[in-house]
C-alpha cells in the first residue's frame, strides 16, 4: 500500500517554497503543472496541489524519531511552530501552518 497525503494550495510555486523549508529537501518529483510530491516514508508522500478553492483545508501530521533535531532543522531554515503540545500520553506535538493556513504537525510517540 502506498499513501499519498494531499494539500491543497493556492500557489504551487509558494508553497513548494514553503515545504522544502519545512521537509528540508526540493520536492522529489513534480508530475505536472500544478502538483509537487515529497517521498516522505517508504511508500509514503505528502504533496501540495494547486486548488485555491479548497486550500487551507488540510490536517496532517508526520510523526519522527528525531522530534527536537527536526525542529530545530526546521528552525535553522526559518520555520517555527506556531504551537507545541505535549499529550497526558506523551506524546509530542508541533503545529505549523503554510501559507494558506494548512496545518502540517510533526509529532512523536512518547520514548519507551
Amino acid at each position: 500500500m502506498d499513501l499519498f497525503a494531499g494539500v491543497p494550495v493556492s500557489d504551487r510555486a509558494r508553497a513548494v517554497a514553503w515545504y522544502e523549508r519545512l521537509l528540508g529537501a526540493p520536492p522529489s518529483f513534480l508530475p505536472n503543472d500544478t502538483e509537487a510530491d515529497w517521498d516522505v516514508v517508504e511508500h509514503g508522500y505528502l504533496y501540495v496541489e494547486e486548488r485555491p478553492e479548497h486550500a487551507g483545508s488540510a490536517m496532517h501530521t508526520l510523526f519522527v524519531e528525531d522530534f527536537d533535531a527536526r525542529l530545530a532543522a526546521m528552525a535553522g531554515r526559518g520555520i517555527q511552530p506556531v504551537e507545541q503540545e505535549t499529550y497526558d500520553n506523551g506524546v509530542r506535538k508541533a503545529i505549523f501552518r503554510d501559507p494558506d493556513g494548512n496545518e502540517i504537525g510533526i509529532g512523536r510517540a512518547p520514548a519507551s
